[in-house]
């Protein structure tokens, strides 16, 4: 863990190398995931497709996705654990993502199938980089600062990306300026700069954040097989710790709202007649809004606590979602998008620092796989549930109303979880593994 002595937190090299890994990412998760992907998917990889077919493609894409990284990633946390190789496997899964992204602008027109699979591996290189991101957190922040340097790094997420988006933006709003022939040209070379910024933000997180030497090759073996067999015995120490088990339940039910309206807001402004083309700058709003907001939002966890500030997050998204009921205009729209920007930052970021505090130090990637993997199997139950309560009553606005019952629920699943008794359980499991440890040392 990084030392912080009586240098401010925000000077510590450490901190600031591993925040920018979220300005790296974020790229592809602004630029690709919800902004030009989708979009250049129906109308040039399946341009001439049935839209019924081209979203079903889509959807199945971004499940394979989810589900190669919910089986993965318990499995690689522990492995990553037990060696000391939190870094080396972001390394890979970031040149995974890296690669991938860049290789879309060779996808010709028509080429589907191709673009889903790049698509797909990208993908898990972008989840599988986050579970490893996540997790050398603990490396770089002590409790203190931890609300704080989570924010951080979502701060930085949202300034990052969001300024590669507006300059990719207008680059497909005006090609020529660029020397490009058209805009279908414009976005597959934004996928290049994604490639490009990705790689290059990925640059300090392996110079300057520390974890302890990796294993021999000798011992290589051992560290697989003893990753398998921590699992196991996890799997099984995840439901002893009844306030990290409480909290991944309530987790994963308000976090899935919360990935339900970044996911289904176009779609959901486009049926209500809004054009593709505001919805973009909507997004462009909440990227900027959100840059600052998740700094406050850290500021307000180490004052009134992460978990008062997540229910100040969920009250506004379930007023977020009753004003989408009574929207009409595009104005209200952005009025809506400015709202978002404020806590969709800081409720991540407190949820992250939160769970951070009540799980084991020494089994922290493999904690954090449980947790990634439920924000993996985020926005399924939202996006069914909009689209069959829209079926099911021919009006899209009741479908924005049944996401509350997600906050809802993640609220009182929250209220039970107690930080002060989950921290004391962590830390005696740590003690317990020690103290086994040091007895069976020869």
């Amino acid at each position: 863990m990084s030392s912080q002595g009586s240098k401010p937190f925000y000077r510590d090299r450490s901190v600031v190398a591993w925040a920018l890994y979220d300005c790296a990412n974020s790229a592809y998760a602004t630029a690709v995931l919800a902004g030009f992907f989708p979009i250049f998917f129906k109308q040039y990889w399946s341009g001439g497709v049935d839209a019924g077919t081209s979203t079903f493609q889509l959807g199945a894409a971004n499940s394979i996705g989810s589900m190669i990284i919910v089986i993965l990633a318990p499995v690689l946390g522990a492995i990553a654990d037990q060696g000391g190789a939190k870094k080396r496997f972001l390394i890979f899964f970031a040149a995974m993502g890296v690669v991938m992204t860049g290789s879309l602008y060779w996808v010709a027109q028509g080429e589907w199938l191709l673009a889903v699979v790049l698509y797909v591996i990208a993908s898990v290189g972008f989840s599988g980089g986050n579970l490893f991101y996540d997790s050398l957190i603990m490396n770089v922040a002590d409790d203190e600062h931890m609300d704080v340097v989570s924010a951080m790094g979502y701060a930085f997420g949202y300034l990052g990306g969001g300024i590669l988006f507006a300059a990719n933006v207008f680059m497909t709003l005006h090609p020529g300026w660029f020397g490009l022939a058209d805009a279908s040209t414009a976005v597959r070379v934004s996928f290049v700069s994604v490639a490009v910024w990705w790689a290059m933000f990925s640059i300090p997180i392996m110079l300057f954040v520390h974890e302890p030497a990796a294993p021999s090759r000798r011992a290589r073996r051992s560290m697989i097989k003893g990753g398998f067999g921590q699992l196991v015995s996890s799997l099984r120490e995840v439901h002893k710790l009844h306030v990290v088990f409480l909290f991944l339940i309530a987790y994963w039910l308000y976090i899935d709202g919360v990935d339900t309206i970044v996911r289904m807001a176009v779609d959901y402004g486009l049926s209500l007649g809004f054009d593709a083309n505001n919805l973009i700058v909507a997004l462009l709003i909440t990227q900027f809004i959100g840059f600052p907001a998740a700094v406050v939002f850290g500021q307000i966890g180490t004052r009134i606590g992460a978990k008062n500030g997540i229910y100040i997050a969920i009250a506004v998204y379930i007023a977020v979602c009753i004003s989408g009921y009574f929207m009409d205009s595009v104005v209200e729209f952005y009025v809506i998008a400015c709202v978002v920007g404020l806590v969709q930052g800081g409720i991540q970021a407190l949820s992250r620092s939160f769970y951070t505090r009540i799980i084991p130090r020494d089994k922290a990637a493999e904690f954090f796989g449980f947790y990634n993997m439920l924000g993996k199997f985020a926005a399924v139950i939202g996006p069914l549930l909009m689209g069959w309560v829209s079926l099911a009553t021919g009006n899209p606005r009741y479908s924005i109303l049944s996401i509350i019952v997600l906050f809802i629920a993640g609220g009182v699943v929250l209220f039970y979880v107690d930080e002060s008794q989950g921290r004391q359980a962590a830390l005696d499991m740590e003690n317990a593994q020690a103290f086994t440890a040091k007895e069976i040392k020869p």
